[in-house]
């Protein structure tokens, strides 16, 4: 079988600051990869170039076979890739129902379709049912990733991108977002997954790559990478 997404040789500049340094590494249908480092290692910069946001210096990204670096953003999102961003990046003054039906404002594919979406994320994320006439900036944190993750799903992605989902949140919360990633996984939902929480990550992962300043230094199994000594002591806390 093919990767679904294959990276080579990936560049990202800012101006002279060089903030991906030449990567390469492929996702498989229906794994979980993620990348995990320090702030500044290039994590959200790789998401935000898959996605078409930033241009790529150097280096090729396919997707299902297809270049997409160069790519527009709504176009990449129509052949299947979704990005639910760092900080969430929901519309605070619209209400839940109406930042879930945005995520499908690239979709072509009938109102029948779109509902049927609409009621697998409201069957994924509860709360979101009991609340979509409320403006999101009402949500915690948790809520706010919640409706952030349905947004994306509700283009239905082949590949979804999270870019640190647990960000900020509760330990109970956490617990529910990477249950839900691991729930959309069994649904047959490739993940990207970009996070702080290195031991989480690794846990859930199928394969892992360690960034540091713009270059991948340590990949492998998940399962592997909890007991690399270099991870354990660089991102888990242990010596």
């Amino acid at each position: 079988m093919s990767p679904i997404l294959e990276v080579r040789d990936l560049s990202v500049a800012y101006g002279k600051i060089q903030a991906v340094k030449g990567i390469s590494f492929d996702v498989e249908p229906g794994q979980v990869v993620t990348l995990i480092g320090s702030n500044g290692a290039g994590k959200t910069t790789t998401l935000r170039t898959l996605s078409g946001l930033i241009p790529p210096k150097t280096g090729s990204i396919t997707f299902k076979g297809k270049r997409i670096d160069g790519m527009s953003a709504h176009k990449i999102v129509q052949l299947g890739l979704a990005h639910s961003p760092e900080g969430r990046r929901i519309f605070p003054a619209m209400s839940v129902q109406e930042n879930l039906m945005l995520g499908a404002y690239a979709r072509t594919d009938g109102a029948a379709a779109i509902q049927e979406d609409l009621d697998r994320a409201y069957e994924m994320f509860p709360i979101l049912s009991e609340r979509r006439a409320q403006s999101a900036g009402t949500f915690s944190g948790g809520e706010q990733q919640m409706l952030a993750m349905g947004r994306a799903l509700m283009s239905r992605p082949e590949m979804l991108m999270l870019d640190e989902p647990s960000m900020g949140l509760s330990p109970i919360m956490m617990q529910k977002i990477m249950s839900t990633i691991g729930l959309l996984r069994e649904q047959g939902t490739t993940i990207l997954l970009v996070e702080q929480n290195a031991q989480a990550a690794l846990s859930l992962a199928d394969q892992g790559h360690v960034l540091e300043v713009g270059n991948i230094v340590v990949s492998g199994p998940g399962a592997e990478l909890l007991t690399n000594d270099q991870v354990r002591k660089a991102y888990l806390g242990e010596d």
